[in-house]
C-alpha cells in the first residue's frame, strides 16, 4: 500500500516481511519498515485492530510507512485470532514479539531500549493488556528461546483510538444493535467478566499495572466505535495513578480516521504528532 500521509520523508525505507514466530497454526508474520542509515533508530512493536477478530500487519501501512520514513523501525505483526484462538492467545503473540523486536533490534538498526508500542483500536487494547501486566503468566507463557531473560515492558506507547473498556463498548453496541461488533466481542472474549478482567481501564484504576510509561492517545470526536467518553475516562485513570499521557482529539473524525483518509489534514496531523513523540522519548 502507497504512503499517502504527506509527512515529510527524512530517510528511505525498506520493507520485507518476516516470520517472528512459528505457531501450531503455521507462522506468524511481521512487516518489517526499516529506515536506511546507521542508526540506531526508535522501534515500535505495531498491533492491528479489527475488533479481535479481523485484519492483519498490513491495516496500517500508510502510518506505518509514513512513521519508518521519519526514521522510526515499524514491526507490524500478525497474531492468532478467533473463532479458532480466544483471549488470552493474542495477547501472549503480541507479548512474544515485543519481546523478539527487543532481541533482535539491532540486527534491524536499533536498540532493545529503543523498542515502544503503536497500536490502533482493539490492537491497543491487546497492546496495553501486555505492556501494562507483563509478567501476568497467561501473557507471557511463550518462551523466547534466544532471550529467556527479556520482557515485554515498553517504554513508551503511541494510541489510536484504544478500546481501553472492552466491556463498556460491548455494552454500548449491545444497546444499539451493532451486530458484526456483538459478534467479534463473543468470538473473542468468553463472558462480560472476561471482558472486565481484561480491560486496561480497570487495570489502571486498580493500580494493578506494572508501570505506566509516558503514552500518547489519539482520538476522533466522531468515533462511534468507543463510548463517548472513554479516552478521557481512560486518561483520566492514567494521570490519577501518576502516569503521563498526552490527549489530542480530532474534531469529528471516525473510528480509524487516518486509514480511512490517510490524505486529511488530521491525519497528516495525528502522524506528525506520533512521530514527534516518539523521537521525543528517545531523547530523554
Amino acid at each position: 500500500m502507497p504512503n499517502d500521509i504527506a509527512i515529510a520523508a527524512t530517510h528511505e525505507i525498506e520493507m520485507r516481511d518476516l516470520e517472528y514466530r512459528r505457531a501450531e497454526d503455521g507462522p506468524l508474520l511481521a512487516r518489517l519498515y526499516q529506515p536506511k542509515g546507521k542508526g540506531p533508530f526508535p522501534a515500535l512493536v505495531e498491533v492491528h485492530g479489527g475488533a479481535w477478530a479481523a485484519g492483519d500487519r498490513l491495516n496500517n501501512a500508510p502510518l506505518d510507512e509514513a512513521l519508518a520514513k521519519s526514521g522510526i523501525v515499524v514491526l507490524a505483526i500478525d497474531f492468532r485470532m478467533p473463532p479458532k484462538h480466544r483471549y488470552p492467545a493474542s495477547i501472549a503473540d503480541i507479548h512474544y514479539a515485543t519481546r523478539w523486536l527487543k532481541a533482535h533490534a539491532a540486527e534491524f538498526g536499533s536498540r532493545g531500549d529503543l523498542v515502544g508500542g503503536l497500536a490502533t483500536s482493539s490492537g491497543a487494547h491487546q497492546l496495553l493488556l501486555s505492556a501494562l501486566k507483563p509478567n501476568d503468566p497467561r501473557y507471557a507463557a511463550l518462551p523466547l528461546a534466544e532471550a529467556p531473560g527479556e520482557d515485554a515492558s515498553l517504554p513508551y506507547l503511541v494510541l489510536c483510538w484504544p478500546i481501553s473498556d472492552p466491556l463498556a463498548r460491548y455494552r454500548m453496541v449491545k444497546e444499539k444493535g451493532r451486530t458484526p461488533l456483538i459478534q467479534s466481542h463473543d468470538a473473542y472474549w468468553a463472558s462480560e467478566a472476561e471482558m472486565a478482567e481484561g480491560s486496561p481501564q480497570r487495570i489502571v484504576e486498580a493500580g494493578e499495572a506494572a508501570r505506566l510509561p509516558p503514552a500518547i492517545l489519539l482520538q476522533g470526536t466522531g468515533d462511534d466505535n468507543v463510548t463517548p467518553d472513554m479516552a478521557d475516562r481512560f486518561v483520566a485513570a492514567w494521570r490519577a495513578r501518576g502516569g503521563s499521557i498526552e490527549l489530542h482529539k480530532f474534531a469529528g473524525q471516525p473510528h480509524t480516521f487516518v486509514m480511512r483518509d490517510p490524505t486529511s489534514a488530521d491525519s497528516l496531523r495525528a502522524t506528525e504528532l506520533a512521530r514527534d513523540f516518539v523521537l521525543q522519548q528517545v531523547k530523554l
